[in-house]
């Protein structure tokens, strides 16, 4: 167990998947530096592949220490301003002349960008030139994971995995939800109280959101909201939760310059699994034992159900993170192992079907709607309410349940992802005079960027998106 949290708990600075291309580039470019011996040089072009998967949710999130999204920003900030020993957090020494230099690098056609459907749904590759020389550099199945790094053709780090050896160590991976609440539940405090300093890494994205009203503001509205209004309904402790885990979405998704703790790859799911545990923790006054073993239970029914779902998919990882946070305000309310399954059939009976349509402000919508979700299922769970096995894909074995989401994101949404991003690419927006146009540009840029299928259209359109006027709010770049 202590080994899936070290994994799959760690912060990240930014949505993961555009900082996945900049830890590419950011590698990339520092190997163009040592082969040319110029330490300050800078690339002359970048070429970045990335998979359909972390194009759509790169296409339109926040990047820290700008009031830019997409790609091409990013790839630009790597070469500029990352530093790939940092990992996830490459772009934390990010200032505003290097924002300045990466626009102005953007807008010269600095950056050209493929998205593909042929490779791993987790896939960023970078490639730096300068002065005839070039380097290459490849991160795979994990955002993270640098698995190649090529100078002029020549292979100088190569991480190999072979077919057989994946299936073997697929074929390891028997956690149970029975083995997570006793971990949860009976190792020593000392061993876990760790998870509350990694939470308050969260809390303070929660704090920026709520302060600033970033993003949509969904955290602050609904706060505000709940404040003014308390005669209406007692609903406080939903309404708590729902709003402090919306801020920090709301923060994390306009690209605020703070980590947040993730899970299984994704910040939001770290914020959907961590936030409502703190929220309800924090107006029942429970002691740090008990929301410990809260975080850990939430955490690691998180990690074990995203395993069914794959690094990336079609599907909401909201659905997943939520799930654990349900487990875990069970935990908090008193709930015992078996209501603890209860609070999982509710919500897999419920938020399954939610569609991922890329990484953006309105995410922080979907991780109120978990929240939400989160609450009623604990709540129900404690009363001993919950989807009985007769019910669609819900089994009276718990395990069995979480197979069958794992089943429908796996692979009943394959195709979903190519009919979202082609949605995405192609939609209209109205103008304020009330007539109708294109999301984003349709002129092909000076220097076209090669693509294949569908993703074409997708990277023409946010190329050109990079020549809007720079006082666009939270243009694409």
């Amino acid at each position: 167990m202590y080994c899936l949290l070290k994994k799959e708990v760690v912060p990240a600075l930014g949505c993961t998947e555009p900082i996945a291309v900049a830890l590419a580039v950011a590698k990339a470019a520092e190997t163009l530096r040592e082969i040319t011996g110029k330490k300050a040089a800078l690339p002359e072009k970048i070429r970045i592949v990335t998979s359909l998967n972390i194009y759509k949710n790169g296409m339109g999130v926040g990047i820290p220490g700008t009031d830019m999204t997409g790609l091409y920003i990013a790839s630009a900030l790597g070469a500029i301003a990352g530093d790939s020993r940092k990992e996830l957090e490459v772009l934390s020494g990010v200032k505003p002349a290097h924002v300045a230099a990466a626009r102005k690098f953007v807008e010269q056609g600095g950056v050209e960008i493929e998205a593909t459907g042929h490779v791993n749904k987790v896939y960023a590759e970078a490639v730096c030139f300068l002065e005839g020389r070039r380097t290459r550099v490849v991160i795979e199945e994990t955002h993270q994971n640098i698995v190649l790094v090529e100078a002029d053709g020549k292979e100088i780090f190569a991480k190999k995995t072979s077919k057989a050896g994946e299936k073997a160590q697929e074929d390891l991976y028997d956690v149970t939800m029975d083995e997570i609440y006793d971990f949860a539940t009976k190792q020593p405090l000392a061993d876990i109280s760790f998870i509350i300093d990694q939470a308050q890494l969260n809390k303070k994205l929660s704090d920026y959101g709520l302060k600033h009203k970033s993003g949509m503001g969904i955290g602050a509205t609904l706060l505000n909201w709940s404040k003014k209004h308390k005669s209406v309904g007692d609903n406080q402790l939903i309404n708590h939760a729902m709003a402090l885990t919306a801020a920090a979405s709301d923060a994390r998704m306009s690209g605020a310059l703070l980590p947040a703790m993730s899970n299984s790859g994704s910040g939001n799911q770290g914020i959907t699994a961590m936030m409502p545990v703190l929220a309800v923790a924090e107006k029942l006054g429970v002691d740090k034992e008990r929301l410990a073993r809260a975080l850990i239970l939430s955490n690691l029914t998180a990690i074990h159900i995203k395993h069914g779902f794959g690094r990336l998919s079609a599907a909401c990882g909201c659905v997943v993170a939520s799930t654990g946070a349900a487990c875990g305000v069970c935990y908090l309310l008193g709930g015992t192992g078996e209501q603890i399954k209860h609070a999982i059939k509710n919500m897999i009976g419920n938020l399954t079907g939610m569609v991922c349509d890329g990484a953006k402000l309105g995410c922080a919508l979907k991780v109120a709607s978990g929240t939400s979700a989160a609450m009623q299922a604990a709540i129900l769970a404690i009363e001993n309410v919950y989807v009985p096995g007769s019910n669609g894909i819900i089994e009276d074995d718990v395990e069995r349940t979480i197979r069958n989401i794992g089943q429908i994101a796996s692979k009943a949404m394959n195709q979903a992802d190519e009919v979202i991003l082609d949605i995405m690419v192609n939609k209209q927006v109205e103008k304020q005079d009330g007539t109708r146009k294109k999301a984003v540009k349709k002129s092909a840029p000076k220097k076209k960027a090669v693509s294949t299928g569908k993703a074409k259209k997708a990277v023409e359109r946010e190329k050109a998106a990079a020549k809007t006027k720079k006082n666009t709010k939270n243009k694409q770049l």
